[in-house]
């Protein structure tokens, strides 16, 4: 992988990490488009470039969630489920970590229920406006929803906002809580993947993490902003439209015969 592919897979991270549109899917098939060989190197950048997207949300959201210790309780039971079953099924989900077939179908899908939800939201009267208001059975209840993202191609994002709104909560809300649970889901994910990695890498992978986490939390960080922005004023149907669009234009890749 070099730097240049290594930048470009950090801008999708950032971009996409915390959009229901499957940061993971999207970085898989921009690392098939641009032929990276998935090394162990690759794998493994891909998690840990996760870490700045992280600090995008803890830089944006430092009064509302880092220094309100209230809602970190809270946070850690909506986090069990993902940290619980995730760890019990890690072999399994690497297996289909690089089926490009299976995010292709896991976005149109997810696309077509993102669609069906924004009419869904509009008709329902939210009972939880705030991120305070949300009780440990509520946020364990979001964290069951997250388990779907272990599906690549479905979203974490899209997981927990699905959630959050089948737990009544507003849709910006159901938002800002699925930023808030990224945190620790993030966090661990990258902490545990570079203590495993980091006698192995060298100066030059060293240097590629560095810059991919800076891009990442840059990127991030204005992706997070215009998100809640544009979902206030457009819901959520257009970026199951756009689900919608790529997924299908993999599966037609697939059923044509490219290598995928």
């Amino acid at each position: 992988m070099t730097l240049w592919q290594a930048f470009i897979l950090a801008v999708v991270e950032g971009l996409t990490e915390y959009l229901p549109i499957s940061s993971t899917g999207h970085i898989i098939l921009t690392s098939w488009m641009m032929g990276i060989h998935q090394d162990e190197f690759v794998k493994d950048y891909t998690v840990m470039v996760q870490f700045g997207a992280i600090l995008a949300v803890l830089a944006l959201y430092w009064k509302k969630f880092v220094l309100n210790f209230r809602l970190y309780p809270v946070v850690l039971v909506g986090f069990l489920p993902a940290a619980v079953v995730g760890l019990s099924v890690k072999k399994h989900i690497d297996l289909v970590l690089d089926n490009v077939v299976v995010v292709g179908a896991a976005l149109f899908i997810g696309g077509i229920l993102l669609v069906f939800t924004d009419e869904w939201v509009r008709k329902i009267k939210p009972k939880i406006h705030k991120p305070e208001a949300i009780t440990p059975r509520v946020a364990f209840k979001v964290g069951l929803f997250q388990l779907l993202a272990f599906i690549p191609g479905v979203s974490r994002a899209a997981a927990s906002i699905w959630g959050g709104l089948h737990q009544r909560m507003s849709l910006v809300t159901a938002t800002e809580f699925s930023f808030f649970l990224a945190a620790p889901t993030l966090a661990g994910a990258s902490f545990i993947k570079l203590l495993k990695v980091w006698p192995t890498l060298n100066g030059e992978q060293i240097q590629l993490l560095v810059i991919g986490n800076m891009v990442s939390f840059v990127v991030g960080a204005a992706s997070i902003f215009y998100f809640v922005r544009l979902i206030e004023r457009y819901g959520l149907k257009y970026f199951g439209y756009y689900r919608m669009l790529v997924g299908a234009a993999v599966l037609g890749a697939a059923l044509l015969g490219e290598n995928l």
